[in-house]
């Protein structure tokens, strides 16, 4: 079966991402700077977001100066290339970048090269697989670097923080990531938690994450109430909106799990910014759409 060009679709799925943040998340920006005290830095800082988000809308610029790292989770139908899903992907982030959708974010390690156009070793990051639908969904998160910086990762039992195996012990290290991020991942962010894979499995549970909507519970009736009990824990932490104090320093904790090997009790810490820049694309005979 002959793989489809979908070069558009995928470049208006980056236009989108960059430029006109989920409704889901504007309405927690709305619902926090009514928690915020009049007159306070951090009510100052939520107005400043939120008219920013508005403007970049209206102008199809990005929300942010620091587009990110473009992450992508492709799920095909049976018989498609892969492959060549994979470099139309890259030829559509480059098409985006020359457009200025995007800044050029990808930098050779050892020479400090810039690519000019987003595209390079791992970047962008593609997770392709085969699923049975007969349509095409693409999943585009933009990841500030400010935001991965403090993403973090630990090792159960911790003794310094008085962590066990257990999700009490989850409790205290997803607590110690938020307090230890303070502004410097432009909260208020949201936390993506994975507990449990290898270390690499633990980082893509983590990150995939943070393509549920806010307003979506765990399905296991104690991770739900983890999430709820780390969003209240984290919101009184009196971090708030870019470090500047206040009521709100998440906007939501979501929390998954993955099958260990029993010597590792690895738990991630995917920080997203507040500038939560997730779509999804669907493309079915050439029709397609991005929500």
């Amino acid at each position: 079966m002959q793989t489809p060009d979908v070069k558009e679709a995928l470049l208006e799925l980056v236009r989108r991402t960059a430029t006109d943040l989920p409704a889901d998340a504007e309405k927690a920006l709305r619902d926090a700077r009514e928690r915020e005290a009049p007159g306070s830095a951090a009510l100052s800082a939520i107005d400043t977001i939120l008219a920013n988000v508005a403007l970049a809308r209206k102008n199809s610029t990005p929300i942010c100066q620091d587009t990110g790292t473009p992450i992508f989770y492709v799920h095909h139908p049976v018989g498609w290339s892969s492959r060549a899903l994979e470099a139309q992907i890259s030829s559509a982030v480059a098409e985006a970048t020359a457009r200025s959708y995007l800044r050029p974010n990808a930098v050779h390690s050892v020479s400090g090269t810039n690519s000019n156009n987003n595209v390079g070793e791992g970047v962008p990051t593609v997770h392709a697989e085969e699923w049975d639908e007969t349509y095409l969904k693409v999943d585009l998160m933009l990841k500030g670097g400010g935001c991965e910086n403090v993403s973090a990762q630990y090792s159960l039992p911790d003794s310094q923080l008085g962590a066990g195996r257990d999700l009490a012990g989850v409790r205290k290290v997803v607590l110690d990531a938020i307090y230890k991020a303070q502004g410097e991942g432009c909260a208020p962010g949201i936390a993506g938690v994975a507990i449990g894979g290898d270390r690499g499995v633990s980082y893509f549970k983590a990150k995939q994450q943070l393509f549920r909507p806010l307003d979506d519970k765990a399905e296991a009736p104690e991770l739900a109430a983890l999430e709820t009990r780390l969003t209240d824990e984290a919101n009184s932490l009196g971090i708030g909106p870019m470090g500047f104090g206040g009521e709100t320093t998440v906007l939501g904790v979501k929390v998954g799990t993955a099958h260990r090997h029993p010597a590792s009790f690895f738990v991630t810490v995917a920080y997203m910014c507040w500038a939560d820049r997730r779509r999804t694309l669907t493309w079915r005979d050439g029709d397609f759409s991005v929500a």
